[in-house]
């Protein structure tokens, strides 16, 4: 008798384990399969599809390949009367943003040297254009104490015209000579391979920006209130 409760000890002793081992396997799947459990749904939580993903383009700015021109018109005395300014924007950096078929994200950020604008025209003589630089830099532009004009986007609208062609507006915070003002840009933008092009002009009125239009010893550099801007600048996609 005492070997047949021991044996029926034993047995139950094994049921119990092997209940429990089976318990422990079930909770193991459990824990595999819920971890692996609807991929789809759980990437989607954290990441976005592709469909979803938006694909923002990014350029940096090439001022050797680009042109920026401020054009003054002319309003000088001595042998500077009756021709316009071309002051040329030599050096200059930035970045812009774009982002195919719904434009935003989208934004545009220039910095330019103050210190590298000189006349261009060729109206004038290379003697000319060193007197007029001189006072470009002295009395009209001061790079000394303003040796940075910078404009951030703020805003930018537009559509997508046939092609790859973007027409635009581009707003936002102009500084020059230490002062602030909101413009708006409009521009043309057009891709070649990983390469944007921006075309466009905008006008600015001196006064709103303090800046001077002549010298009180030569009169030479003296314009109009409103000066236009004209770019074509290029930048390639980083």
């Amino acid at each position: 008798m005492k070997f047949l409760r021991l044996a029926i000890l034993l047995l139950v002793i094994i049921l119990i384990l092997a209940l429990a081992a089976v318990s422990v396997g079930r909770l193991r799947r459990h824990s595999v399969l819920s971890e692996h459990a609807e991929p789809g749904k759980a990437s989607s939580s954290t990441e976005p599809s592709n469909k979803d993903r938006i694909d923002t383009q990014r350029y940096r700015l090439d001022s050797s390949q680009s042109k920026f021109i401020a054009h003054a018109m002319a309003g000088g005395l001595l042998w500077f009367k009756g021709h316009d300014h071309l002051i040329a924007v030599r050096e200059f950096s930035g970045a812009a943003q774009l982002t195919p078929d719904q434009i935003n994200p989208a934004s545009l950020e220039i910095t330019a040297k103050t210190g590298s604008m000189v006349e261009t025209s060729s109206v004038f003589t290379d003697q000319q254009k060193q007197i007029i630089d001189k006072e470009l830099r002295e009395i009209v532009l001061q790079p000394d104490q303003y040796p940075e004009i910078v404009f951030r986007s703020t805003q930018v609208s537009g559509k997508k015209s046939p092609g790859e062609e973007y027409d635009l507006n581009i707003t936002g915070n102009l500084t020059l000579h230490g002062v602030t003002r909101q413009i708006t840009i409009p521009a043309k933008i057009t891709f070649s391979g990983s390469n944007l092009k921006a075309v466009g002009e905008f006008s600015i009125d001196r006064g709103d920006f303090k800046v001077k239009a002549t010298s009180a010893v030569h009169g030479l550099v003296r314009v109009r209130d409103k000066i236009k801007f004209t770019f074509d600048i290029i930048g390639h996609r980083v």
